[in-house]
């Protein structure tokens, strides 16, 4: 067992890698499943991460399944957050496949629990995130955003994003159109 887990009263999110995650039998017979509950009922609830309608459990699991093989060779890393060994977030960046965009990573997805939202479960998983990314050598970490996920865009700013691109109405959800938002983080600017 991990022993950022074992503490049965915790304010702060462990917050697992992959590895970590997969170590832990129990965990990880429960992540897939843990991680449809949260994303299906945030995208029920309106939530700007991808889909319109919830995801399947089979959608979840295959796509999961993926980034875990993506972080096996480097191309990835995924993060968990859990309280008291209950899942509460997730999230993952993704290198870019073609061959000239290598040095480069887009954080493909935060989601927090709603009951655990304000605890700043986000904010450490973007933390450990970012530092996963440069520890792997990624030179530009980019992500792009819905424009009314205005918690998700102050996070995220407030992390040392910065936005490069908006494309206007882009984004349909039935009748309804929203801006899709696009930024970055330049490692290279940094060191």
């Amino acid at each position: 067992m991990n022993p950022a887990m074992t503490s049965t009263a915790t304010t702060e999110p462990a917050i697992l890698d992959a590895k970590e995650l997969t170590s832990d039998s129990e965990l990880e017979a429960r992540f897939a499943e843990s991680a449809h509950q949260i994303l299906a009922e945030l995208v029920r609830g309106g939530a700007a991460l991808g889909w319109v309608e919830p995801p399947s459990r089979d959608e979840v699991a295959e796509h999961l399944g993926l980034v875990i093989s993506a972080v096996q060779v480097g191309d990835a890393a995924l993060r968990a957050a859990y309280l008291d060994r209950r899942l509460v977030g997730l999230g993952y960046w993704l290198r870019y496949a073609r061959p000239t965009h290598r040095p480069h990573a887009d954080l493909e997805k935060i989601a927090v629990d709603a009951a655990a939202q304000g605890r700043g479960v986000g904010r450490a998983l973007a933390d450990a995130l970012i530092a996963d990314a440069r520890a792997s050598g990624v030179e530009v970490l980019t992500l792009d955003a819905r424009g009314d996920n205005t918690s998700a865009l102050h996070l995220y700013r407030s992390l040392g994003f910065t936005e490069y691109g908006r494309l206007a109405d882009f984004v349909a959800v039935g009748e309804h159109r929203y801006d899709k938002l696009f930024y970055m983080m330049d490692f290279r600017r940094q060191d």
